[in-house]
């Protein structure tokens, strides 16, 4: 279980396999090539300075497999830390802390101990300069560089290594040959195993620190070493659990106040009045309602839906436009306080220099091998590959098409479904008036519920199956672009799946929240989808409780399968991949073959992380005002989320690739859409969806009650239909009572048929509307004016932590010319 060549003292910064079996005869040609390949790759890699060492097929443990172990010596490594401008230290930092918080006694149960938590020194540091080794602070050149920046130098050597010419073009990059077959894997070594630590005394036992203090479950309550996370994984991983663990503290006050406000819904529900008239066998028994569907449906009595008005009131209260406005102002919060952190993690972390431009240098080595032609570089003026404009123009037009047809797909199952809830529709409503033995549950569900949580489902099974296939597609026209970098590439490809997966995931809420039950016509003037199914109309008590039932289920179902994917899967894959070694003495089962048993944490490893949380951000910020419980609900998911990601990062999948990031990248702007989208999305739903302006108006404008003003509102909003007014098409085939008039199932605000302006809307109705459109500009100029105020007085960056930015540069500079003084003394 070594992490170091035969002789002991190399240690192996990168590993590749590969499978050479000519058995086959009809295989020899092609073994024959790779072998070839592989020959050369090795040589140049050679030729690089980098020293290799091979285990023979007959020394692993299915006896099928070479392992080829890589070791960068310190010239190569002090060359290409100067090439990738790596900032190493060259003094402690001598700034004093910040003061300590005197609340810091009561969260003790919550912190890690300090060697965990800062594992190293803090250092003032200085890129590094092979002229100037001397200012370095190197003790032991084995040890000065971290394994995390040794793989990371062995990386960029591979990626950029040649291998031949094939049709006349140089071929170079482990990419490429892992994609061709003639390596099976290329992987960094974790430093030992997770359960226990590695008899080596040399090995760090940073990947077993990982798991006892953050990996394992129980330990959910406590803070993350995210120091020792960036110092294993890197800063881009370190970033990332930096901004989900930040979420998931923010997400706590959030959950707080939506619970509180669901327990105000709960404790008054037998205050609300509607649905006590609606329960009143005096008044809800007593009002005949129109049938919910043509010719089949009978007519039926208000008071049937008696349980499910009664817990609409949950969602649909007072308490609602609270939780709106509140949830406006949190997003800002965390967003606003999100930029400190992240600039006190760019601080701690010496990515204060860090820019984007650096990485633009770094072109993909997709993007070189497939650009032939050469220009100069403005900034380099060096030659370097690019694409032509008009090959550009080709692929962002083939590019646009492609993402239009998918995004057109998905529109196009969500009128599916609203099909299939259309014709399902009037077959429950069938059935659950007609169907004896159901009459026990029918309060509680009702046909326009039934229809909703099986539409839900059918919705979300239908998106996980798109999701599948886009994925790829994404992948494929991002990589028929030929991006420039690494980020530019993850930027578009970041649009392209959010894109979609916004479409593909808020479509149907979106639907329910601003379009069911808003196009439905009247008795005798219905509005039918192709000329065939009647639009679907809302519950007496309002399409609020539909659309809590759709995000639960879309947002639940989504985490449940997430937490799926993400954790069994790669258990019961690792489980099956090494069910033959567990028979194998331990000794025999070497680190580099333990680590090639393991699940590949890919380039987009963190990027489906992201996209993960991203729209779970958005169920509980667009539609939040549907569902108060829905950030309580994120939570707890996010608790568990942080250790199931911990957890399959340290043992389920091999060590990536350490990389560098200074922030969430495009991440950020498409959260910050997102917040202002929310505003809008919410007003809209407190003004459309919920019933709360329709009440408030009757409140005070039309009540005719001082004692009990909201008394008679349920009788006021449903408009009066003549049964013999009915056409052909609509008319139930049955009247056994002999109804005279029936009421319309929604809120409809029309003139009575003995009325001259019969079944035309009334003077109320435009009321209300002009009530809503007004609530509507008033909440969202209120929010976005408390946002845009909370935003300026918050600063991005922490004074302290700009004082001590310009205090480390300007010692750094004092360090850097002192040093260079000296060295003029002794030339002189």
């Amino acid at each position: 279980d070594s992490i170091f060549f035969r002789d002991g003292v190399r240690r192996i910064d990168f590993v590749l396999s590969y499978v050479d079996d000519l058995n086959k005869e009809w295989e020899k040609n092609v073994s024959v090539s790779l072998q070839e390949r592989r020959r050369e790759f090795e040589s140049n890699l050679q030729k690089a300075g980098l020293e290799l060492e091979t285990e023979d097929k007959k020394e692993s443990e299915d006896g099928k497999i070479y392992f080829v172990k890589i070791h960068a010596p310190w010239e190569v490594l002090i060359t290409y830390a100067e090439v990738l401008n790596i900032k190493v230290p060259i003094r402690e930092n001598d700034i004093p802390s910040t003061v300590e918080n005197p609340l810091d006694c009561m969260l003790a149960p919550l912190r890690l101990p300090e060697s965990v938590m800062h594992p190293e020194p803090d250092y003032f540091t200085a890129p590094f300069s092979k002229d100037k080794q001397e200012l370095y602070l190197i003790n032991d050149e084995s040890t000065f560089f971290s394994p995390s920046m040794r793989n990371r130098i062995v990386n960029y050597i591979l990626t950029r290594c040649p291998y031949g010419t094939e049709e006349g073009k140089k071929k170079f990059g482990i990419k490429r040959l892992l994609n061709n077959g003639t390596y099976s894997a290329a992987y960094p070594l974790h430093d030992c195993q997770y359960w226990k630590k590695a008899n080596d005394p040399n090995c760090d036992n940073e990947r077993y620190t990982l798991y006892m203090e953050w990996a394992r479950f129980l330990r959910f309550y406590k803070e993350q070493p995210l120091d020792l996370i960036r110092k294993y994984y890197g800063e881009k991983i370190g970033i990332y659990f930096a901004w989900l663990g930040f979420y998931t503290e923010m997400l706590f006050l959030a959950a707080v106040v939506g619970l509180i406000c669901f327990l105000y819904g709960l404790f008054t529900m037998d205050e609300n009045m509607s649905s006590k008239e609606i329960c009143d066998p005096a008044i809800g028994g007593e009002i005949i309602m129109c049938p919910l569907c043509d010719r089949e449906c009978e007519y039926w009595r208000l008071n049937t839906t008696c349980q499910s008005s009664e817990y609409s009131h949950l969602f649909d209260n007072v308490a609602t436009l609270f939780f709106a406005i509140f949830m406006g102002i949190w997003v800002t919060l965390f967003l606003e306080f999100w930029k400190r952190r992240q600039a006190r993690l760019k601080y701690e972390w010496d990515l204060v220099d860090f820019e984007e431009e650096q990485q633009q240098l770094q072109l993909r080595p997709e993007y070189e091998a497939k650009c032939t032609q050469k220009k100069r570089n403005p900034v380099t003026q060096e030659m370097e590959p690019y694409l032509p404009l008009s090959s550009q123009a080709v692929r962002f037009c083939v590019s646009g098409a492609t993402v239009l047809f998918w995004v057109s797909l998905i529109i196009a199952s969500m009128i599916a479904v609203i099909v299939y809830r259309l014709a399902v529709y009037a077959a429950f409503a069938s059935l659950m008036e007609n169907t004896q033995s159901l009459q026990p549950i029918s309060g509680l569900l009702t046909p326009q519920l039934a229809t909703s949580v099986t539409a839900s489902c059918l919705n979300f099974v239908i998106i996980m199956i798109l999701n599948f296939f886009y994925e790829r597609i994404a992948i494929w026209i991002t990589d028929m672009e030929i991006p420039r970098t690494h980020m530019e590439y993850e930027n578009r490809l970041t649009m392209k799946m959010f894109l979609f997966q916004f479409v593909n995931y808020y479509s149907s809420c979106f639907y329910v929240a601003f379009f069911k039950g808003k196009f439905v016509g009247y008795p005798g003037a219905y509005t039918y989808m192709f000329n065939r199914w009647r639009n679907e109309e809302c519950d007496p008590a309002g399409c609020l409780i539909e659309l809590t039932t759709q995000l639960t289920i879309v947002m639940a179902g989504k985490q449940i399968w997430g937490n799926i994917q993400e954790a069994i899967v790669p258990w019961i894959c690792n489980w099956w991949g090494r069910r033959k070694a567990r028979s194998n003495p331990e000794n025999l089962y070497s680190r580099w073959e333990q680590d090639h048993d393991l699940q590949i944490f890919g380039a987009l490893g963190l990027f489906y992380e992201y996209l993960e949380m991203v729209i779970q951000f958005g169920f509980i910020t667009l539609f939040v005002a549907s569902f108060p419980l829905a950030p309580l609900l994120a939570l707890m998911n996010n608790i568990l989320e942080i250790r199931v990601d911990s957890w399959k990062l340290t043992t389920q999948y091999r060590r990536p690739v350490a990389a560098k990031a200074h922030s969430i990248g495009v991440w950020q702007e498409i959260l910050n859409g997102m917040a202002i989208l929310s505003v809008v999305t919410n007003a809209f739903i407190v003004a459309f969806t919920s019933d709360m302006i329709p009440r408030l108006v009757y409140y005070y404008a039309y009540s005719e009650s001082e004692d009990s003003p909201m008394s008679g509102y349920i009788n006021n909003s449903l408009s009066v239909f003549l049964i013999s007014d009915f056409p052909d098409r609509n008319k139930p085939k049955q009247n056994p009572e002999g109804l005279v008039i029936c009421r319309l199932v929604y809120r409809d605000y029309r003139y009575p048929p003995d009325h001259e302006k019969r079944y035309l809307h009334t003077m109320q109705f435009w009321h209300i509307l002009a009530a809503k459109l007004a609530f509507i500009i008033i909440m969202e100029h209120v929010v976005f004016i408390v946002k845009f105020f909370v935003a300026w007085m918050i600063p991005d960056v922490p004074a302290d932590v700009k004082a001590k930015i310009k205090r480390e540069k300007y010692l750094t500079q004092k360090i850097l010319h002192e040093y260079e003084l000296e060295k003029l003394k002794e030339r002189l």
